[in-house]
């Protein structure tokens, strides 16, 4: 009911917005930015990352759009998908690149880094209740991820005790996999995906 209010809340914005503009002297560029800041406005305002921070859209509308999905270990659906999967769709989805499933596997593909060098559309990777990699998440800013967790899909914090207690490591996708994986047909779809992470988010 939040998410509907929320995108009924955007929606009068946006007519409003065109209402504004179409009286106004401007080309239709003009127009489309005034939209796409008001977009990032939105996004930055219901997901909490700073507005400097927020400079791909399709990121953020794609999780947004998956936000509530239940948590099913294994699953790789709108019924139910566990974090590697929801990982593996956003950066098939967003980005147009084809990873791993497991996180894991995931990690083996990145160059690590720090928390405090984590950029929007890098990863991040936890040891919850386990010596290996167990969950794996996509970083928005303002030390914001998205990730599916034990309770679906949500935005979570850096900060949050839970969380920094088990953060392992960012990570960001290496060049040479890029070029790797970039438009290559689907791996590795039927691999289960990672331990749900016990988390209250």
């Amino acid at each position: 009911m939040k998410k509907f209010a929320l995108a009924i809340a955007l929606l009068f914005s946006v007519v409003a917005s065109q209402a504004q503009t179409k009286s106004a002297p401007g080309t239709g560029d003009d127009n489309k930015d005034d939209q796409e800041s008001l977009g990032k406005a939105y996004f930055s305002q219901i997901m909490g990352v700073a507005l400097s921070a927020t400079s791909n859209m399709k990121l953020f509308h794609f999780v947004y759009d998956w936000i509530g999905t239940p948590y099913h270990f294994g699953g790789s659906s709108r019924r139910g998908i566990d974090c590697s999967a929801f990982t593996k769709e956003l950066y098939s989805e967003v980005f147009n690149l084809d990873i791993k499933r497991n996180s894991r596997d995931i990690f083996s593909m990145v160059n690590p880094v720090g928390k405090d060098e984590l950029k929007e559309g890098d990863l991040v990777f936890f040891k919850i209740h386990s010596r290996s990699i167990s969950h794996v998440g996509i970083y928005l800013g303002n030390n914001k991820f998205a990730h599916a967790s034990s309770r679906g899909v949500a935005i979570s914090s850096l900060d949050d005790a839970y969380y920094s207690r088990f953060f392992y490591k960012g990570g960001r996708l290496l060049a040479s996999f890029k070029d790797e994986f970039k438009g290559s047909a689907s791996m590795g779809n039927n691999d289960m995906g990672d331990d749900v992470d016990e988390s209250k988010n």
